[in-house]
Formats: structure tokens, sequence, C-alpha cells
């Protein structure tokens, strides 16, 4: 645990001060299949970078995401994204299924992101709902397709 509390804190420090048209950094808590931490900051007005330290089967997942935003229904404060990124994960085998005992895996792979989040005009909210399918190219190899959460950051 205080690996992830230190590499969550590494992430954070790398946020850089950016212009967004709703918010320039978010900071927040992602639950669905993976549990975990999510940062966003906009390093541009559409443009943003997120990263997600996530937990899933006893080990945890490191992602960085590239992200494109565009306004939503004519909705001020609702935006879709999609984005692409890449991953790197750690599991034990005995605490997975599609993985034979005793061994443990370390997989690297690509990710994509197809979203919608809404900004709450009167207080710093934002809530997103996102799928992220995964292609792992090293370790356990092939397509997860079972990666979507819902996400609640505190935004400044």
């Amino acid at each position: 645990m205080k690996k992830l509390l230190l590499i969550f804190a590494l992430l954070f420090c790398m946020i850089s001060y950016s212009n967004a048209q709703d918010y320039n950094t978010g900071i927040g808590l992602r639950g669905g299949l993976s549990n975990g931490l999510t940062v966003k900051t906009f390093i541009a007005e559409r443009t943003a970078l997120e990263f997600l330290v996530a937990s899933r089967w006893k080990g945890f997942s490191i992602t960085g995401l590239y992200e494109i935003h565009n306004q939503a229904f004519n909705t001020n404060g609702l935006k879709w994204y999609y984005g692409v990124g890449a991953h790197v994960g750690f599991w034990d085998g005995d605490n997975v299924k599609w993985a034979d005992n005793n061994d443990s895996y370390t997989v690297i792979g690509f990710d994509g992101i197809l979203g919608l989040e809404y900004s709450f005009p009167e207080i710093p909210i934002n809530l997103s709902i996102d799928w992220k399918p995964e292609f792992n190219v090293s370790g356990y190899s092939g397509f997860w397709g079972d990666s979507g959460a819902i996400s609640i950051r505190y935004i400044f």
C-alpha cells in the first residue's frame, strides 16, 4: 500500500498547471471491475492526461492516457472524450482465475478509452463514466474489453 501511495504522489507531482474550460485538474476515485485512483489534468483546452492506479485480482496496474475532450449535446459542463495510452500491471497467479497457479504476471499493454463526463458548475465535482479496453502485449497477452468504470473527482 505504501508503494501505491508513493506512486500516486509522484504522479501528482508531475502534473503541471494548464488551461481548460471546466477545470484544470481533477483527483478522485474510480470504481468498476477494477477500483483505484484517478488524476486528470488538462495540458491544452481540449487535451488531457489521465493517470490511473487500480487494483484487481489482488494485484494492481498503472495506466497513463492521452485524451481528447469535446462538448456533448450542446450542454455546458458535459463532455465526451476518447484517447489512447499504456499500462503495466502486476498479479500473483494464485489470485486470478485466468492464470496458472504459482506464476506471477507482469503485463504491459496498450489502452483505449471512450467516455462521458460532467462537471458541476456549482460545486467542484466531476463525474465520468467510461469504457477502457486493453490489449496486453507482454505477460499474459490478449484483449481485455471489460474495463469500464465510474469516476468521481474533486476538480480545481
